[in-house]
């Protein structure tokens, strides 16, 4: 048996109770406007041994871009304009050394911000797993990701995505994802 085989045997051996594939390459990946989809981003990461990547826009969203009772706001605009793909600030990971991509956003009018687009039309995710993770102040609605399909090529694997507003309930999820 080689190292990395090895390797995975112990990782798969000492995490069975997790339900979590230490052998498989993870990213969590998400966008944080309050800092609560970070938290749990980050929370995730840890489970499972993930790298992690923060997706920032090139011009960082103030308090008054995300105010939604404004016609005028950023964040407006930018929904009420489907083409719209705010620029990501940071260099893209190299989305080839992973297996497994978690990426997570903040639900805004029962969808993901555009800068998830962004994100999704900018890597080539063939022959990924794609799971999105969203947070919330009240709606459940997109939070399953079903949205976010047509931003990627017909090769990706998706699974449900789920509402994760506390990091509790991530742990039961990721065993149920069988990854």
């Amino acid at each position: 048996m080689g190292r990395r085989a090895e390797s995975c045997k112990i990782k798969m051996i000492s995490n069975w109770k997790r339900g979590v594939n230490m052998c498989r390459k993870i990213l969590v990946a998400y966008f944080s406007a309050g800092g609560r989809t970070k938290k749990v981003g980050e929370a995730l990461a840890k489970m499972l041994n993930a790298d992690t990547y923060e997706i920032t826009p090139k011009i960082p969203y103030t308090q008054a871009d995300l105010d939604w009772n404004n016609e005028n706001s950023r964040c407006v605009k930018e929904w009420k304009d489907e083409s719209s793909r705010p620029e990501i600030d940071k260099p893209l990971p190299n989305i080839n050394q992973y297996d497994v991509v978690f990426i997570g956003y903040p639900i805004w009018w029962e969808a993901s911000p555009n800068i998830i687009y962004t994100f999704l039309e900018s890597c080539d995710f063939s022959g990924k797993t794609l799971i999105p993770f969203s947070t919330s102040g009240g709606s459940i609605r997109g939070s399953r990701g079903d949205h976010l399909h047509k931003y990627c090529s017909s090769n990706v694997s998706w699974k449900e995505g789920k509402l994760l507003n506390r990091t509790w309930s991530a742990a039961s999820w990721i065993k149920k994802l069988g990854i």
